[in-house]
């Protein structure tokens, strides 16, 4: 893999290789990342979310804002992403600054959305310790009735996020553990030795 490969925009780089994956049938999940946050405690912490656009202006994911990674996020509005696909031996890691997306955008993310699924996003208090799964099923059962016959309304405390990345890195496996790593960085965040790009973007090779 050369830098040419993977073209001057890391973004549409990366959504290249998530099609790539996605056109694949024996990937599951295909838009499965870790995300990783920081905590008021100063600890990070990953978990599993999908990610549902990629486009000029970052990566997009959605949850409840309530949430562990939304208290997060709120205290330290900023993460990484990991995507990683075992059977293309694919790799890409992005990180930057995260930010809610527009009230529209969500909205019109919920309304594609299962209405199991957007009746779910009213019945769990995400992250909050449960007394029981009866409890949670309760909770669902009063969420079926409150909309029973109607739309299922997008809670507030439900919607997406943007992270717009300031680095990103596509890995591609190779023989001898000699493995293609290619880095980007915001032109603002040069380092030396690197070439800059026509989109602001600067990439050089790194050591596997």
């Amino acid at each position: 893999m050369r830098h040419g490969d993977l073209g001057p925009d890391p973004l549409r780089a990366c959504s290249r290789w998530l099609e790539d994956a996605d056109a694949r049938s024996n990937v599951v999940f295909p838009n499965a990342v870790c995300l990783s946050t920081v905590g008021r405690d100063g600890r990070p912490e990953g978990r599993i979310v999908l990610v549902k656009s990629v486009d000029e202006r970052g990566i997009a994911f959605f949850t409840n804002y309530e949430s562990a990674k939304g208290r997060a996020l709120a205290h330290m509005p900023c993460a990484a992403i990991t995507f990683y696909w075992h059977d293309l031996e694919r790799q890409i890691r992005a990180k930057g600054e995260v930010t809610p997306l527009r009230t529209e955008e969500s909205d019109a993310y919920f309304r594609t959305r299962s209405r199991g699924s957007q009746l779910g996003a009213w019945a769990s208090d995400q992250s909050e310790a449960l007394a029981s799964r009866k409890a949670l099923e309760n909770r669902m059962r009063e969420a079926k009735a409150r909309f029973e016959g109607r739309d299922v309304q997008r809670p507030e405390h439900w919607g997406g996020y943007l992270l717009a990345p300031t680095e990103m890195e596509f890995w591609q496996a190779r023989a001898d553990r000699l493995h293609d790593r290619i880095a980007f960085w915001r032109s603002t965040a040069a380092a030396l030795g690197t070439t800059a790009t026509d989109e602001q973007w600067v990439v050089a090779r790194l050591n596997p």
